[in-house]
C-alpha cells in the first residue's frame, strides 16, 4: 500500500517535470509537440529511437536541446562510410609509466559513453559499425580487449537517417530496425510554425535552457514506468494488434495483399510499454486503449515487411497500421 501511495506522488511529480520540459524544448524548437511526445515516452520506457526526415527540420537540435533540459551528458556521432567501430566504442592506447618506465595499455572511452547519444545518419556506415552501436544499445555496455564497460545510465540513442539520399547508403535489416522502440517520422513545419522559426533563427536572441531533472530521477522516473499495471483487457488489444501484421496468422486482407512480414513478439512488448509510460506523463495510473493507439504507429511501422505489390500500388507501411487500427 506506501509503495502505491508513493508511486501515485511519482506519477504527478513526472507529469509536472514532463510539462516543465516540454516548455524548455519550446523556447528553442517550434512545433514538433508530437515528436518530443514520443522522445519523451521512449526515454522514460529505456528505449531507443529511429527518426527519419529530411536535411534541415533541426533533429539534432531538438536532440541536443532535449538533453539540455534533462542535465544529461550529451554526444554525436556522425556516420560517415569510414568510421570503425573502434570510433564509437573506443579504443586502446599504448602508454608510458614515467616512474618505472614500462609501458601499459590504457583504455580511451569513444563518444558512445554518453546518457544521450545522437547517431546522425547511421545508414550511411558500414554494417561493422552499425552493429557496434547495436549491441551497445541492447546491452548497455562495451567490450574493448576482453573487458566489460558499463555505459551510464540513463542510456538513451537516437539514430537518424535522411530518406532522400540513397546513394552509398547501408539500410539497416529488419533485425536491427527491431531494436529500436520507436520509428518517428519528422514532416515539414506549417506556415505559421516555419515563420516563426525564420523569425527567431534570424534573431541574435539565444534562448537559455534551463535543467528539469538530473539522471537519478530519470532512472527513477524510467523504473516507475515499469511498475504502472496494465489491465488484460488492454494488453490483449496490443498483443493482437501486433499479431494481426503478419500474413499467416490474419485475416485482414491489406495485410496478406501487402505485408511479407508481420511484427514480432518485442512489437507486442513495446506497444504495451509505450502505452504504460503514456499513460504516466500524463498523469494516469493505468493505460487505455487509446494509448496503445497512440504509439501504434511508431511501434509497427520499422517492424513490417512491405512485399513488391505495396511498392507497386504505392502502399506504405504506414497506411497499413492506419488501416489495422481502424479496423481493431
Amino acid at each position: 500500500m506506501a509503495q502505491q501511495s508513493s508511486d501515485t506522488q511519482q506519477i504527478a511529480r513526472l507529469t509536472e517535470a514532463i510539462k516543465s520540459i516540454r516548455a524548455e524544448v519550446g523556447k528553442v524548437i517550434v512545433g514538433q509537440e508530437d515528436i518530443i511526445e514520443q522522445l519523451l515516452i521512449s526515454l522514460f520506457a529505456r528505449g531507443h529511437c529511429l527518426l527519419v526526415g529530411v536535411p534541415g527540420l533541426a533533429k539534432t537540435l531538438l536532440i541536443r536541446t532535449l538533453a539540455q533540459a534533462l542535465d544529461l551528458k550529451f554526444s554525436r556521432i556522425q556516420f560517415t562510410p569510414d568510421l570503425m567501430p573502434s570510433d564509437i566504442t573506443g579504443t586502446e592506447i599504448i602508454e608510458e609509466d614515467m616512474t618505472t618506465g614500462h609501458k601499459k595499455f590504457r583504455f580511451v572511452k569513444g563518444p558512445i559513453f554518453a546518457n544521450i547519444v545522437l547517431a546522425d545518419e547511421i545508414n550511411r556506415t558500414p554494417p561493422k559499425t552499425q552493429a557496434a552501436l547495436l549491441e551497445a544499445m541492447q546491452e548497455h555496455n562495451v567490450t574493448a580487449a576482453g573487458a566489460t564497460y558499463s555505459l551510464d545510465e540513463p542510456f538513451f540513442v537516437l539514430a537518424t537517417q535522411n530518406p532522400i539520399e540513397q546513394e552509398g547508403t547501408y539500410p539497416l535489416p529488419e533485425a536491427q530496425l527491431d531494436r529500436f522502440m520507436f520509428n518517428l517520422w519528422l514532416d515539414y513545419p506549417s506556415l505559421d510554425e516555419e515563420t516563426r522559426i525564420v523569425q527567431t533563427t534570424t534573431s541574435s536572441y539565444a534562448p537559455e535552457v534551463k535543467k528539469v531533472l538530473g539522471a537519478a530521477e530519470i532512472n527513477e522516473f524510467q523504473s516507475l514506468a515499469r511498475r504502472v499495471p496494465v489491465a488484460d483487457n488492454v494488453a490483449q488489444f496490443a498483443v493482437k494488434l501486433a499479431r494481426a501484421t503478419r500474413p499467416k496468422e490474419t485475416t485482414v486482407k491489406i495485410v496478406k495483399d501487402f505485408l511479407s512480414y508481420g511484427a514480432g513478439p518485442r512489437a507486442s512488448q513495446y506497444l504495451v510499454l509505450g502505452a504504460k509510460t503514456r499513460a504516466a506523463i500524463y498523469g494516469k495510473f493505468t493505460p487505455d486503449i487509446d494509448d496503445v493507439r497512440a504509439v501504434a504507429a511508431a511501434v509497427l511501422r520499422h517492424r513490417i515487411v512491405a512485399n513488391f505489390n505495396a511498392e507497386a500500388d504505392n502502399v506504405s507501411p504506414t497506411d497499413i497500421v492506419a488501416q489495422l487500427l481502424r479496423e481493431a
